[in-house]
C-alpha cells in the first residue's frame, strides 16, 4: 500500500521524535479539538485549534461530561486545564488536571478577527467540495 503523505513518515520511532519535538506551532495544530455538532453545522469545520476561553465538554476519561472554560493551553505538555477541573493533593493545595484536547468538544468558541478568517477558509474549502460532491452525484443519476 503507498503512503498518504510523503512528508510524514512511517517509522514509530522517527512520528515520535518528530511528535515530541515539534515546535509550538506546530504543537498548536496538534492540540486540536473537534467542535460540536451545532458548530460544525454554523462554520461547516470538524475541528479548531483550541485556545484559551474556549469552552469544552469532556468526552472520555474519569471527567467525562464535565464542562467548563479552558483556563490555559500547556503546549508543553499537550494538554489543557478546564476550570473546576482539578484535584486535591496530600497537603491540601488545589492543582489542575491536565485533559488532551483530543478528548474535549467544543462547545462554544472564543471568537476573534483572525480565528474567524480561519473558520470561514476552512468553511469554504469544505462548502467547494460538498458542492462538488452533491454536482457528481446529480450528474451520475441523470
Amino acid at each position: 500500500m503507498a503512503k498518504f503523505n510523503k512528508a510524514v513518515h512511517s517509522s514509530r520511532r522517527k512520528s515520535r521524535k518528530a511528535h515530541f519535538n515539534a515546535s509550538s506551532g506546530e504543537r498548536r495544530v496538534i492540540m486540536s479539538a473537534p467542535l460540536s455538532k451545532e458548530l460544525r453545522e454554523k462554520h461547516n469545520a470538524r475541528s479548531i485549534p483550541i485556545r484559551k476561553d474556549d469552552e469544552v465538554i469532556i468526552a472520555r476519561g474519569t471527567n467525562k461530561g464535565r464542562e467548563g472554560k479552558i483556563t490555559s493551553v500547556y503546549r508543553l505538555k499537550f494538554v489543557v486545564h478546564v476550570e473546576r477541573v482539578s484535584r486535591e493533593k496530600a497537603n491540601g493545595q488545589s492543582v489542575p488536571i491536565g485533559i488532551h484536547p483530543s478528548k474535549c468538544v467544543i462547545t462554544k468558541l472564543k471568537l476573534d478577527k483572525d480565528r474567524e478568517k480561519i473558520l470561514a477558509r476552512l468553511g469554504k474549502g469544505r462548502a467547494e467540495k460538498k458542492a462538488a460532491l452533491a454536482e457528481k452525484e446529480t450528474r451520475m443519476e441523470a
